[in-house]
């Protein structure tokens, strides 16, 4: 990742709209700031969320709260708790996210 274009600046997160996005089950509630090819987002999960399609993007992901659980699509699965991170690079590990009890995430991609 080359971060380029990008003047120092501040974000407060509470002025950033706010996208609803429909899992298969539950909803993650989207923020994002765009910065060349960067993209930052604050995601929150509700309670029973499944997303509803495999990811191939690349992400670094920080879970600031509750409980995020990763399956990838070969069957392993993690779960991530408030301080833990993971790495994928783009079309690398296809990838989906869910949570029984709700998550609060930092993600660049």
């Amino acid at each position: 990742m080359e971060m380029k274009n990008i003047p120092f600046a501040t974000t407060d997160w509470t002025t950033v709209e706010t996208v609803e996005v429909k899992g298969e089950t539950g909803t993650g509630y989207w923020k994002t700031r765009e910065f060349d090819t960067i993209n930052v987002h604050m995601v929150e999960y509700s309670a029973g969320y499944l997303a509803d399609h495999w990811c191939d993007k690349g992400h670094i992901l920080f879970c600031i709260e509750g409980e995020l659980n990763t399956e990838l699509k070969d069957g392993r699965t993690f779960t991530l708790t408030a301080g833990m991170t993971y790495q994928v690079a783009d079309n690398t590990t296809a990838h989906r996210s869910s949570t029984k009890t709700g998550a609060k995430l930092f993600i660049v991609d």
